[in-house]
């Protein structure tokens, strides 16, 4: 049996605008109509694959269950507290899984674009005889060109009966002139950070190599608790366990570490340059989304959101349009996008963490509006949802319902209000907001008092969880 082991961890600081840390790019619709996430479950259909573990950030849990339920891929979601790199993370999935026949783990990234998926499913199938005979095989990506963004495996001798190789080597990643000496010398692969390991000796390995990191997780596992599709680890002894990727814990050290070559259109989507090079082109090579004009523009990536974007006399250039951001960068120097959200931490400006547009549980909100003393959003929520029982210290909220039906409590009263209609929530008063409909409810909301944060929120119930 092969489990599916989903990394969705990660902040995708390289894609802003779009990315941000509370919605990154594993979660976005990059490539098509599926996000990346959901393109990973996706490619699994031609594989003989159990439910999938999905591991991702604690703040991110309700993105992920939505995004699985959508397309009918539900399984368990791993909840890390903190962030501890991919070694401890495949130790979790291992664990959890280890009772279950003891599956092969095949680990990816949630957020890898891979163009052939026969060749993806070819490549996985080759790996399972070695995965099942001991070997912690990892996937090598056939070099496209001299890349020095990505780390390099050298393959050793051939593994006999199957097409696979001896890792000799682990290399960094290398400057140019070397990066043109490992591709020239066809003994090189790009290092994916994709996996098949059978869980058990993916255990051993790393009790052998970094008994820090298994005994920190199994003591992280001892405590969990449950609800719904979530395993939640006991936080303060996850936050001790050291912070290591596979490579460094295992993979560098163990005598059975085994590549497999994957030549089937990989990319990481490590920046905006990346996506212009997967994605189909016009006639004068521009990659474009969204209501847009061009005039002599050439070889450029236009990513528009809701207004029109025009452009006159550009060549290699990228431009990303938000609600609430604005990236016009060259496509060589998309590199460094990084630096601008490492700006806009230290200066605590909110557009590095989340979009004007912030999903929840429930559905989602646009803060389309704001000022001194107001704020005014367009809600979303989706049928059958209800927002927590809460009560508000500084604001009072007005809710305009402009279609569907809106189940309302506030006070000691309970109504509906319906298309066309409003009520008014006042300061400190208990309230809650249900969608008892079939269709979305959609409603305005004006907020005004003196804070209108939102850690301004007592909550008294929540059917998700959230204090």
């Amino acid at each position: 049996m092969i489990t599916p082991v989903i990394m969705a961890g990660g902040s995708g600081s390289r894609l802003w605008p779009l990315s941000r840390s509370l919605y990154p790019k594993q979660f976005l619709a990059l490539t098509g109509e599926n996000t990346m996430l959901q393109e990973t479950l996706c490619r699994l259909s031609a594989l003989d694959v159990s439910a999938p573990l999905v591991i991702c950030n604690e703040e991110h849990r309700f993105i992920v269950a939505e995004q699985l339920r959508s397309i009918d891929k539900t399984g368990s979601i791993i909840l890390e507290p903190v962030g501890r790199n991919t070694a401890p993370a495949i130790a979790l999935a291992a664990e959890v899984t280890l009772n279950d026949h003891d599956p092969l783990l095949l680990v990816l990234a949630a957020d890898h674009v891979i163009q052939d998926t026969v060749a993806f499913t070819q490549a996985v199938n080759n790996a399972v005889p070695l995965a099942q005979a001991g070997k912690l095989v990892t996937f090598g990506i056939v070099p496209t060109q001299a890349h020095t963004g990505y780390g390099y495996i050298k393959r050793g001798h051939a593994v006999s009966d199957s097409t696979g190789f001896d890792v000799y080597a682990f290399e960094e990643k290398p400057n140019s002139s070397v990066a043109a000496e490992y591709v020239e010398s066809g003994k090189y692969y790009w290092n994916s950070g994709m996996f098949l390991i059978k869980a058990s000796r993916y255990l051993q390995e790393l009790e052998k190599y970094c008994p820090e990191i298994s005994a920190a997780c199994k003591k992280a596992l001892e405590n969990t608790t449950t609800d719904n599709d979530f395993i939640r680890l006991d936080a303060e002894v996850f936050k001790l366990c050291p912070d290591e990727s596979i490579d460094y814990a295992v993979m560098e050290h163990t005598t059975d570490a085994v590549v497999v070559p994957l030549d089937a259109g990989w990319n990481d989507i490590g920046a905006w340059s990346a996506l212009w090079e997967v994605n189909d082109k016009d006639e004068h090579g521009n990659t474009i989304y969204g209501d847009s004009i061009l005039q002599d523009t050439t070889n450029s990536l236009i990513h528009g959101g809701e207004r029109l974007v025009t452009t006159i006399g550009l060549d290699n250039v990228v431009i990303v349009d938000t609600k609430d951001a604005l990236l016009v960068a060259s496509k060589d120097k998309v590199q460094d996008v990084k630096q601008i959200v490492e700006k806009l931490k230290v200066e605590q400006r909110s557009e590095y963490k989340i979009q004007r547009e912030v999903y929840r549980p429930w559905g989602k909100y646009d803060s389309i509006d704001n000022g001194k003393r107001y704020q005014v959003k367009r809600i979303t929520v989706n049928p059958g949802e209800k927002l927590s029982i809460q009560m508000h210290h500084h604001r009072a909220e007005h809710w305009i319902v402009v279609s569907g039906t809106a189940k309302v409590t506030n006070g000691d009263n309970t109504f509906l209000v319906t298309e066309n209609e409003s009520t008014y929530i006042p300061i400190g008063v208990v309230h809650a907001l249900e969608n008892p409909g079939k269709m979305p409810l959609e409603m305005i909301e004006v907020q005004s008092g003196s804070y209108l944060g939102e850690d301004d929120i007592v909550r008294f119930e929540d059917r998700y969880g959230r204090t």
